[in-house]
């Protein structure tokens, strides 16, 4: 590619340890070896801030900001400009000012922008520029549902939000090249929505980092104790993830605990919500926080769960459970994106009593659960590598027919 490449994410790709990380993280690292990449990208706290000196070893440039807008001010800003509320958050007038410098000073001949609120940092580009969005999820409809199961103010600012934040992405999509989403599920949702075509609305799947998620991998075991044990995995302030493991927690584990008393569910993963950590309060619930390597806790697990409700795209939790031959229970809509196949190389379990009966079934049949995860694992090796999930990205940045802290 002639040129270089601008990169716009809502959060720094470093280190890839949360689902959205893990998406932009391999995409700047495919990106990085297209041509030369300069990345915009905001930091959550001093942690993320911490990474840009990671990030410099592979961007030409970037600018990292603070993102240090309330919700009370996006909200407040967002209904005065009727604008999206998740865009509003994400707004910073020096991230307009270098995206516009950058452009004006670099020979940069394609934008990538990661996520539906940084559309708005980019411009009106010159003809010979492209224009890549890759939105992952469609987020107007998660939030569509959200306010249609609401009431009162929240059920109203869920409702507003879904439509504004349509009316955002169709103007995007209009104007992009192409657009992407993590799953062809999601894709055919938007182009039905947006009316654009196939051409133009694209899936880029997510992959899986198999030499990293890999039973046979050098990793921290975890003392699994007595009894069997159920894990959950994800970023535990995520209203999905709260909600599924709260029912879990609450429905599912309960009835299991019924045929194996000692039986133990764990939440793992970082910054877990008050709701969550209440969880901690009931039998047999563990709740660890944000741990250094959840691989070890996934090899300890007898069955691996995502109970999700709401779910968009592709489940990562699903892929890393399954690369590392555990026998994974998932919800349908955790599954939907997943290329594989109901009691082949997982379970699917439409409700809390279905999720009960069927890993109290998994764990009275240990070898239908090792013939489970190593079906998973296999599928994974078959249909998730990164390079083989982002092969068409040269094409896509090229314009070839798809295939379906601020520093320098």
């Amino acid at each position: 590619m002639t040129g270089e490449i601008l990169f716009l994410c809502h959060r720094i790709p470093f280190p890839p340890d949360r689902g959205d990380k893990i998406r932009s993280y391999h995409l700047l690292q495919r990106l990085a070896q297209i041509a030369p990449v300069h990345v915009g990208c905001f930091a959550d706290d001093d942690r993320d801030m911490g990474f840009a000196s990671d990030m410099a070893q592979v961007a030409v440039s970037q600018c990292v900001l603070m993102r240090d807008r309330s919700k009370l001010v996006a909200g407040l800003t967002g209904l005065a400009k009727r604008q999206s509320l998740l865009v509003s958050l994400f707004d910073h007038p020096g991230l307009h000012r270098w995206v516009a410098q950058t452009l004006a000073q670099r020979p940069i001949r394609a934008v990538v922008a990661y996520s539906a609120q940084m559309a708005h940092f980019v411009p009106v580009l010159p003809a010979d520029v492209r224009f890549l969005m890759d939105f992952v999820d469609f987020d107007s409809a998660k939030y569509a549902t959200y306010g249609a199961e609401g009431a009162g103010p929240m059920g109203w600012i869920n409702r507003r939000e879904g439509r504004v934040l349509l009316d955002f992405e169709r103007r995007t999509a209009a104007r992009a090249d192409i657009s992407s989403f993590v799953s062809e599920a999601e894709a055919a949702l938007f182009r039905d929505a947006c009316g654009l075509d196939a051409n133009r609305v694209v899936a880029i799947e997510n992959g899986v980092a198999l030499d990293y998620f890999d039973p046979a991998a050098d990793f921290p075991a975890v003392d699994r104790g007595e009894g069997p044990l159920l894990v959950f995995t994800g970023q535990m302030d995520y209203r999905p993830n709260v909600e599924a493991v709260e029912s879990f927690a609450r429905q599912s584990l309960p009835a299991i605990r019924i045929v194996h008393p000692d039986a133990r569910f764990a939440i793992v993963g970082r910054n877990p919500a008050k709701a969550v950590e209440a969880l901690a309060d009931l039998p047999g619930v563990i709740v660890t926080g944000g741990v250094p390597d959840v691989r070890g806790w996934l090899a300890a697990a007898d069955v691996v769960v995502a109970p999700l409700r709401i779910a968009r795209g592709i489940q990562n939790k699903v892929l890393e459970a399954m690369a590392m031959a555990r026998p994974v229970v998932a919800s349908p809509q955790a599954a939907e994106g997943i290329d594989a196949s109901d009691d082949v190389h997982f379970l699917v379990a439409a409700n809390p009593a279905e999720e009960a009966a069927k890993i109290v079934a998994l764990l009275a049949d240990s070898a239908r659960a090792q013939r489970l995860g190593l079906a998973g694992r296999k599928r994974t090796e078959e249909r998730y590598r990164w390079s083989a999930t982002l092969a068409a990205l040269p094409d896509l940045l090229l314009g070839s027919p798809a295939q379906s802290a601020c520093a320098a």
